[in-house]
């Protein structure tokens, strides 16, 4: 999961909704029934078979995956989202856990012993029951863990057995995932079974596969996996399952062609504090491969008016990148500056403007939450964007964008410094930084703009936070460490 920004998507194909248990039951016009995927990462949109799964059920269903990367069976009631599922109000819950809640050398404090997980399992069955929604039962898809005979070998046997058994006991409907992915897979053979799979970095750096999360063409096998596993479960939803498996869009198709080793074109956009003279966008572009065309179009001063006003943005649109990762909201919020000062309703309205033309072009936006200054109050760093950060967050909730929450990450690891250490971070003699920084007091200080040591930290946790979500790139960030 990403830290602090997540996109709190609930429903496949339409705008993303922010979490709202006054909304939460409301249900997408022209739909019959109400699907919820309940479960872990593999379940979910970004690395999982989620997308997959919607995108093979017809227009009839609304299909909202709540699935949460790292949950377990105990975690995903413990934080509250077992209770925002009922408050979703569905027909049917598909509940799969296993692969967070095995018990590992190390105990982690997710996991738990099969004898609990077989209990939770009951009690999420049980008030499924009780609220009127009919639970089904997914046995984990199998991690891809091939072995010298060339055949699978999982490792979630046991806990695929438990369900397998709560099924049972209950009379619950069950797709067993499980097994028909290790079949397939089998079938297919390691080398094909890897081109489903995301990469990920290993502890020196190198690029590996990654085991166990999909990429978009995963996701497309195994999600019609499952909802074709649905019809049969549950014979009255057959009706609701795609006649034919459903084809990658051209989101999906751009993925795959990047996640393959295809050219990219980053494209930056935003103010000083991306730009190249003080920005975080030279510390980006220098862990992209060769593989990236990396541009940084950051300009000082300016705003999601300005980078308007001035012809700005069309340049950078014409460059026709594949991504491009926005970030303002520092000069947005000048109220005395009228040539940059952008009030909160028309910050949201420049950004989804800018949201609009990325796709309108076949481009991937990716909004980047501001740079937190450096200027400490009582041992912690004074946060003054915050109207504008929570803008941006709110955008690409409604956008179903990917969000990099700078911002939350910056302040972290500024509070844990002194403001003498935060310092070591500053730039000397920026153009902007009078007009950031200066008071009578400390003429000097920039506590805005990046010395050449800050912008490879803050480019690095942009690029390393960026590849948690849009997978696909992570073949192309060099040398960051395995963390999911």
């Amino acid at each position: 999961m990403m830290f602090g920004c997540v996109s709190l998507a609930l429903a496949q194909g339409d705008p993303a909704r922010a979490f709202d248990p006054a909304i939460a039951a409301t249900r997408r016009p022209g739909t019959a029934i109400r699907v919820d995927l309940v479960g872990d990462s593999t379940q979910t949109q970004n690395a999982g078979y989620g997308r997959g799964f919607c995108a093979n059920l017809s227009a009839k269903v609304d299909c909202l995956d709540m699935a949460k990367g790292g949950a377990s069976t105990k975690t995903f009631r413990a934080d509250g989202l077992w209770a925002r599922v009922l408050a979703t109000k569905p027909d049917y819950i598909l509940i799969q856990f296993g692969h967070n809640d095995a018990v590992s050398p190390e105990h982690l404090p997710r996991q738990v012993p099969l004898p609990d997980y077989i209990d939770n399992l009951k009690r999420y069955v049980g008030e499924a029951r009780a609220a009127h929604i009919t639970p089904v039962l997914v046995t984990p898809l199998t991690r891809r863990y091939f072995e010298a005979d060339g055949k699978i070998h999982s490792d979630l046997t046991a806990y695929s057995d438990g369900m397998r058994g709560v099924a049972k006991e209950m009379h619950v409907p069950l797709i067993e995932l499980q097994n028909e992915s290790i079949a397939y897979l089998d079938k297919v053979g390691e080398a094909e079974g890897n081109k489903l799979g995301i990469t990920k970095k290993d502890a020196d750096g190198k690029t590996i596969f990654d085991k166990t999360h999909l990429n978009w063409q995963g996701s497309y096998v195994f999600g019609r996996m499952v909802a074709v596993g649905l019809g049969h479960a549950e014979p009255k939803l057959a009706k609701y399952v795609r006649k034919d498996a459903a084809a990658l869009p051209p989101e999906g198709v751009k993925a795959m062609k990047v996640i393959n080793g295809g050219p990219v074109k980053i494209i930056l956009i935003g103010d000083s504090t991306v730009a190249s003279e003080g920005g975080w966008g030279p510390g980006f572009c220098a862990v992209m491969t060769p593989n990236v065309t990396c541009i940084d179009d950051g300009k000082n001063g300016r705003s999601t008016k300005s980078f308007f006003d001035e012809g700005l943005w069309t340049k950078a649109i014409a460059e026709h990148g594949d991504y491009y990762l926005i970030q303002f909201g520092h000069n947005d919020q000048k109220v005395n500056s009228p040539k940059v000062y952008a009030s909160i309703p028309d910050y949201i309205a420049n950004l989804k403007r800018m949201v609009a033309e990325v796709r309108a072009i076949g481009g991937v936006p990716v909004i980047v939450t501001s740079l937190s200054r450096r200027t400490f109050v009582d041992g912690k760093v004074k946060e003054d964007l915050t109207e504008y950060v929570a803008a941006a967050r709110k955008v690409a909730a409604e956008e179903d964008l990917t969000c990099v929450d700078l911002n939350s990450m910056s302040t972290k690891l500024l509070n844990t410094m002194t403001q003498e250490q935060a310092d070591g971070f500053d730039m000397q003699g920026h153009p902007d930084a009078k007009a950031e920084n200066a008071t009578k007091a400390q003429p000097a200080l920039d506590r805005t703009h990046l010395n050449p040591h800050g912008q490879q930290v803050f480019g690095r946790m942009v690029a390393n936070d960026l590849i948690r979500t849009a997978v696909e790139l992570g073949p192309d960030v060099v040398g960051s460490s395995a963390s999911r």
